[in-house]
């Protein structure tokens, strides 16, 4: 999962280098929150216009969890 969050930052910003995934232990529920971390200056091309990149990037991560069987989240910091 973090291989996917991170392709899919990478390919998205232009510092690529600079893109960074950390994951926190599971909760009591079993979900992983993924924390990604890109350059200030591609802040905004991860989130999109009105945040519609960011959403689309949750539901692929969710979507390939669900084949998975687990449950994941995705922060942007």
């Amino acid at each position: 999962m973090r291989e996917l969050l991170l392709s899919i930052a990478q390919g998205l910003v232009e510092a690529p280098e600079l893109v960074r995934v950390d994951a926190d232990e599971p909760s009591e529920d079993g979900t992983v929150v993924y924390h990604l971390h890109v350059a200030e200056n591609d802040m905004g091309r991860v989130i999109g216009r009105q945040g519609r990149i960011a959403k689309a990037i949750r539901v692929v991560m969710r979507a390939a969890a669900t084949r998975d069987g687990s449950k994941v989240a995705v922060e942007i910091d």
